[in-house]
């Protein structure tokens, strides 16, 4: 019998694998267990949100164009931004690293640098994790506890028709900004004395190796007394995590491409380097921005805060599609991050 390979099922596949044969044994108190942004877990006031994410040399990183610092701050920010995706503030976090001998003391000094400062934005504290040797470059896994009254938390799952689908920020600058660091990596493998040419491209390459959780739009929403119906944070771009909420909501959705916000660098990095911009801004992942949906009564209220864009909105039909410039509708699928 020929056995099943791991990426026949995929990323999602699997976690949906790992799920269905997870058992809460304390369901009173474990109110949700895999399968949104965070775990919640009732401690009788409020929730507690926890949230691990990995990071792996190669694999979610490269060294040759990532300073350790700005890698130890994306490491908070990541796992921050999944608190934020459940209307949740970060209060803790454990960092844990495997590391090989080829870093120095001044190597690791460099890496928690970069955590401090993320733990000092983001007002958190840094209260464990673990060490060990690698032999295989560097491993990061971040936990991320977090808290959120019990009337105000937000899960993938609370879409409803008519609802106004909205994102934070801008979109697809990240994927463009590693475009940019992956030519200049190859430029200086042919030739180590060559100066990187990225004074143009700061921003799409500061979004790239220094994201921010929107825990800001947290707080904003908050100040107006506003909740989302359904809320996740774009890591594996637009597309995926449109499927995630309407999977998990048993909606559709219909975004509209005109109404995406993308900054002008984004679209011109995107010709540059002769890439379709459609297919860069829907599935290039690692924004780090949140989508939200919001019942259609908030609208007056959300429309104070600049930083929050509607997109499009929700179908009873379990469909997807993108509208494009010239009125053509196209299906969503996820082409990002596996």
């Amino acid at each position: 019998m020929e056995k099943e390979s791991i990426e026949s099922l995929g990323e999602f596949g699997l976690i949906d694998r790992i799920k269905s044969t997870a058992v809460l044994y304390d369901s009173n108190n474990t109110k949700l267990g895999i399968g949104d942004d965070a775990a919640v877990i009732d401690n009788g006031k409020t929730y507690t949100l926890v949230s691990t994410d990995m990071l792996l040399e190669g694999v979610h990183f490269d060294l040759t164009y990532t300073p350790l610092k700005h890698l130890g701050y994306k490491a908070v920010a990541i796992n921050v931004s999944d608190i934020a995706a459940m209307n949740g503030t970060p209060k803790q976090i454990t960092v844990s690293i495997a590391i090989s001998n080829r870093f120095d003391l001044a190597a690791v000094d460099e890496f928690y640098e970069g955590v401090n400062l993320a733990c000092e934005a983001y007002h958190i504290d840094l209260v464990g994790g673990d060490t060990s040797s690698s032999r295989a470059g560097l491993v990061i896994s971040v936990t991320a506890i977090g808290e959120v009254e019990k009337d105000k938390i937000v899960y993938r799952s609370g879409a409803g028709e008519n609802d106004i689908v909205c994102v934070t920020g801008d979109l697809g600058a990240a994927y463009l900004g590693l475009q940019v660091l992956e030519r200049e990596k190859q430029e200086f493998l042919g030739n180590p004395n060559m100066q990187p040419k990225i004074d143009d491209k700061t921003y799409v390459v500061g979004r790239q190796l220094k994201p921010e959780g929107r825990t800001d739009i947290i707080h904003d929403l908050n100040e107006i007394g506003v909740v989302p119906t359904s809320m996740i944070d774009i890591s594996d771009g637009l597309a995926s995590e449109i499927l995630h909420l309407s999977k998990h909501s048993g909606v559709g959705f219909t975004v509209f491409f005109e109404n995406f916000p993308i900054e002008n660098i984004t679209l011109e990095t995107c010709t540059e380097f002769n890439l379709n911009p459609i297919a860069s801004i829907i599935s290039g992942g690692e924004d780090y921005e949140l989508l939200m949906t919001f019942k259609q009564a908030d609208f007056e209220k959300i429309k104070a805060i600049p930083e929050i864009t509607p997109i499009g909105f929700v179908t009873k039909e379990k469909e997807n599609w993108l509208v494009l410039n010239s009125g053509e509708k196209t299906k969503i699928v996820a082409q990002g991050w596996k």
